[in-house]
């Protein structure tokens, strides 16, 4: 965390973190000076909406002209325009702090309650970052699929996992691939009809990429579910699902995104029931609990 932040935490601060998960959804591949600009956004920003560029400029430890750079790079005008944005978000006159980070010390109490506040900051986050436009582009996607393959490696293989379980019980043709190879020769057997489901948090990783890659040169629709909007992944995805969250500290850093994402999931599988009877009857065949969004 980047200094000293407010002194306390508003219960009703929704709007405001789902603003910073906005943000943060178009981060991803910033000037390093920018960077920490963002970086002390997204960790205090009572104190960025309440400063000048120069004290913002000086608690970051960039020039004056980076921290106006940073606030175009991420969608405003300039660093005014950004300041009016925090005041709108937050609606509020409560200061908004994020969880502080866990040392050695921490009682098993204080874990959980970071924990808690971890995964309610990433999906407050995500009613800001994700687009209703591109969840529609992939339901499309996935009605019309010969087949579906979802790919993730390392913490995002567990939301992988749920996927292939949830679209498999609604009668969706759908698998995942561990094996690296294995996976790039499924990609290069695919065509037009099909659907590639690649999960990454932070849209770099390695093996993720390449066979994401193989997929999209297949022809397959390419749909992304990441962190962010301008990351490798995202830009080479037909359709990206981007869940934005603030940059966490080391021991939560997957948590939140991990929910955020197992959201988009739940949201993709109950779009696919509601709008089609038969698949919500095979879906109470097949015994799956769907997620009660009435």
């Amino acid at each position: 965390m980047l200094g000293k932040v407010g002194n306390h935490v508003s219960p009703d601060d929704g709007g405001l973190t789902r603003w910073l998960g906005g943000v943060q959804s178009r981060s991803g591949d910033l000037a390093p000076s920018e960077t920490k600009v963002v970086h002390l956004l997204l960790a205090d920003p009572l104190f960025v909406g309440t400063s000048t560029t120069a004290q913002v400029a000086a608690r970051a430890g960039v020039s004056a002209p980076s921290v106006v750079r940073a606030a175009r790079a991420v969608g405003f005008t300039g660093f005014t325009e950004l300041k009016l944005e925090i005041a709108r978000a937050r609606g509020t006159t409560e200061f908004f702090a994020p969880p502080g980070a866990l040392d050695e010390n921490a009682t098993t109490a204080a874990v959980l309650e970071t924990a808690i506040r971890t995964g309610a900051d990433a999906l407050g986050a995500l009613g800001g970052a994700l687009d209703p436009a591109a969840l529609d582009q992939a339901v499309g996607a996935l009605r019309r699929a010969g087949q579906v393959i979802v790919i993730g490696a390392g913490t995002s293989a567990a939301v992988a996992a749920d996927a292939v379980f949830r679209f498999r019980a609604l009668g969706l043709r759908v698998s995942a691939i561990p094996d690296h190879e294995s996976a790039m020769i499924a990609m290069r057997l695919l065509s037009t009809e099909d659907v590639v489901i690649a999960v990454s948090s932070t849209g770099r990783t390695a093996s993720t990429l390449s066979v994401a890659d193989a997929a999209s040169s297949s022809g397959a629709t390419l749909v992304a579910i990441t962190n962010q909007s301008d990351t490798p992944l995202a830009v080479l995805a037909d359709v990206a699902l981007v869940v934005g969250g603030a940059p966490l500290q080391t021991q939560m850093a997957a948590a939140g995104s991990r929910l955020a994402q197992l959201v988009v999931v739940d949201t993709l599988a109950a779009a696919l029931a509601l709008g089609d009877p038969d698949r919500m009857r095979r879906a109470e065949r097949a015994g799956i609990d769907l997620p009660d969004i009435t």
